[in-house]
């Protein structure tokens, strides 16, 4: 397994390679000009100097290279320094957002925590929602409470975040004043009342985002559970004179889960971008609402690291899920 681990990394160098380097070509040929923001009133000579400034008069693959230079040696280095307070990074350029003109990951770092808060909280519960109520309704099979959640499930499917977001908006802020509608993201948690506070304004986007979470995971742990429930060896496991407890947690269940490890894996990433439309309905200032007000603002060089980011993060939970193959399964050998 560690060789394994090893070698997928090693192979996973060239891979963000040239998920960069498409990335960067994309947005480099995407129409737009980060110059299409400043007034008309700026004379042509002003604009050219600016383009300059930006770094827009070099060629495309010397850019490129800076890119490249900036976010896999620079970066790190910056990473170091605010660990273990030496200097490596002083005076070395930065990449740089053209909308703020601050570096990009100061900036990513600023936004995590919001992301997190709201996100990461809605994957889990999703997660420890949905789990349960797969494996119940494949036990259960047509049973009332396997029907309640094939119809949650299709609701949560089919209703677009845009409208559920300001459905509970509607409902549960408007017209019950149970819950703000606006995400506070300058609330710091320093007491047990901030907290509380964090807490209420985090229901309605957590709402929305672990619905379609528990739709999602929820149907492929019924369908990978219904699968492994008629396999030949439940039946001997019941033979054998085991509890119905031991058969589907112990047996069924750790068979069923090696294909539902593959969508929870890769719906961390994913999520990350499906939050965009939820951070922009509940003004959370997190990820996704920095990446569409970048995308707006033509601001290639945050556009890009937010889309190599992502990219990161699909290889590196895709390996995570590779690896609990082997832990579920003792079969799986990666020799």
């Amino acid at each position: 397994m560690l060789t394994f681990t090893i070698r997928r990394l090693v192979l996973a160098i060239p891979t963000l390679l040239f998920i960069s380097l498409v990335i960067f070509l994309l947005l480099e040929l995407a129409p737009g000009d980060p110059m299409a923001q400043v007034p008309l009133t700026v004379p042509p000579e002003v604009k050219e100097q600016m383009r300059i400034a930006l770094g827009l008069g070099e060629p495309i693959h010397i850019r490129f290279w800076k890119w490249l230079v900036q976010f896999f040696w620079i970066e790190p280095q910056v990473l170091i320094d605010h660990i273990l307070g030496t200097r490596f990074s002083t005076g070395d350029p930065r990449v740089i957002s053209w909308q703020t003109r601050s570096p990009v990951m100061d900036i990513v770092v600023q936004r995590i925590p919001q992301t997190l808060w709201v996100v990461g909280t809605a994957y889990v519960v999703g997660i420890l929602i949905a789990l349960p109520i797969g494996i119940y309704s494949a036990y259960r099979q047509y049973s009332w409470f396997d029907q309640a959640g094939t119809f949650v499930s299709m609701i949560g499917f089919s209703v677009p975040p845009f409208f559920s977001g300001v459905l509970v908006i509607v409902i549960f802020s408007v017209n019950l004043g149970w819950f703000p509608s606006i995400y506070d993201t300058t609330l710091q948690v320093v007491d047990w009342a901030s907290f509380r506070q964090q807490l209420m304004q985090m229901v309605l986007p957590v709402m929305v985002l672990a619905l379609q979470i528990t739709a999602q995971i929820s149907r492929f742990m019924r369908a990978s559970m219904l699968d492994n429930l008629n396999q030949d060896y439940v039946r001997t496991a019941r033979a054998k004179g085991l509890s119905e407890y031991t058969v589907v947690m112990l047996h069924v269940l750790r068979n069923s889960m090696i294909p539902v490890v593959t969508v929870i894996a890769l719906g961390v990433p994913s999520i990350f971008g499906g939050a965009i439309i939820t951070e922009q309905v509940f003004k959370v200032n997190g990820i996704g609402q920095l990446l569409i007000g970048a995308i707006q603002a033509n601001d290639l060089p945050m556009v890009q690291t937010l889309a190599f980011i992502f990219a990161v993060l699909i290889v590196l939970f895709n390996l995570i899920a590779d690896v609990l193959y082997g832990i579920l399964d003792p079969r799986i050998r990666y020799d």
